[in-house]
C-alpha cells in the first residue's frame, strides 16, 4: 500500500510499540497485548530508518546488538563472523558504517535484526530511498532469508517489490485489507490483459485523453506521458483504440500488450495507482 495506508502501524502493533485499540493477534503463538516480553523475544525488526552506529565498523555494530541481547561474548563473535560471511558483508564490515553506501547501510540494519537468531522478522519498507542496485541488494538479502526458514513480514510501498518477493500479499488502502492472495492469484483475477501507450509530447497526450477519455478504467501517468486501458482478453479493443489515435493523428511513441501487475490490481481495487496515491 501507499504512504498513510497503515503498514507501519500494523508492524509496530505486531512488534508491541504500539497498543492495538480492538481485535487480537500473536506472533510465534505469543499474544501481542499480554504476552509481549514473548514476543519481543520471538522477533528481530528493522524499521524505516537503518539503525546503525555510523561510527562503528560494520562487524561491531552487530556485536553491539548482540551486547544487548546479552549474548555471551564468546557466542556473539561467532554468530557475528557467521552472519558477515552468510551476507557477504566482509568487504565492507571492517569499514565504519558512515561511510556505507545506501544499499550497505540497509543490509547491516537488516542483519543486525538477525543476530539473536529470531524464528520471525519485520522490515518495514527496507528499500525505501534506495537506487535500483541498492534496493537489488536488499532483494537478494530478503530471498535468502526465506529461503533458509525465516519468517518475515515486510511492507513496501513498491508493488514490483511485492511481486516479486512475497509468497503471499495483503494490499492496504485507507487502513483496510482490500486484497489478500499469491501476487499470481491476484493477478490472475483481474482476467484482462493492459494496453499501455506511450505518446511523444504532452500534446499528443491531450489529443489522445480527447479521443479515449470514455473508455472504462483509463489511467493517465502524466510523468510518462502514458495511458494504460485494461483490454480483457479482446485483441480487437486493443485495435480499436490504437486505430482510433490514428485516425486523430496522434503521435504514439510506444505501445504495448502485457499481463497484469500488482499496480494494475491495485488500480482496480482503489480507484488509483500506487504511484498517484504516492504524489
Amino acid at each position: 500500500g501507499p504512504n498513510g495506508a497503515g503498514k507501519t502501524t500494523t508492524v509496530n502493533m505486531l512488534a508491541t510499540l504500539a497498543s492495538i485499540d480492538s481485535g487480537t493477534a500473536s506472533v510465534a503463538g505469543f499474544d501481542v497485548g499480554s504476552q509481549a516480553d514473548q514476543v519481543r523475544q520471538a522477533i528481530g525488526l528493522a524499521g524505516q530508518a537503518a539503525a546503525v552506529d555510523e561510527q562503528l565498523p560494520g562487524g561491531e555494530n552487530l556485536e553491539l546488538v548482540g551486547r544487548l541481547y546479552k549474548i555471551p561474548r564468546a557466542q556473539r563473535r561467532r554468530r557475528t563472523a557467521e552472519l558477515i560471511e552468510q551476507f557477504d558483508m566482509a568487504e565492507f564490515a571492517d569499514r565504519v558504517a558512515g561511510t556505507y553506501s545506501g544499499g550497505q547501510r540497509r543490509r547491516l540494519d537488516v542483519v543486525a535484526a538477525l543476530v539473536a537468531d529470531p524464528p520471525a522478522l519485520f522490515l518495514d519498507e527496507p528499500t525505501t530511498g534506495l537506487d535500483p542496485r541498492s534496493r537489488s541488494e536488499v532483494w537478494v538479502a530478503v530471498e535468502r532469508l526465506a529461503a533458509q526458514g525465516t519468517a518475515i513480514v515486510l511492507t513496501t510501498q513498491y508493488l514490483d517489490e511485492a511481486d516479486r518477493l512475497a509468497d503471499d500479499v495483503l494490499i492496504i488502502d485507507k487502513g483496510r485489507v482490500v486484497a489478500s492472495g499469491t501476487p499470481e492469484t491476484l493477478k490472475r483475477g483481474l482476467e484482462r490483459d493492459v494496453l499501455e501507450i506511450r505518446f511523444d509530447g504532452d500534446g499528443d497526450l491531450a489529443s489522445a485523453l480527447e479521443a479515449i477519455d470514455r473508455v472504462e478504467g483509463l489511467v493517465t501517468d502524466l510523468d510518462a506521458n502514458s495511458v494504460r486501458v485494461p483490454v480483457g482478453d479482446d485483441v480487437a479493443a486493443s485495435l480499436g483504440i490504437l486505430r482510433r489515435l490514428q485516425e486523430r493523428g496522434v503521435s504514439i511513441s510506444d505501445f504495448q500488450l502485457r499481463r497484469p501487475t500488482l499496480d494494475d490490481v491495485f488500480l482496480s481495487l482503489t480507484g488509483s495507482s500506487s504511484e498517484n496515491e504516492e504524489a
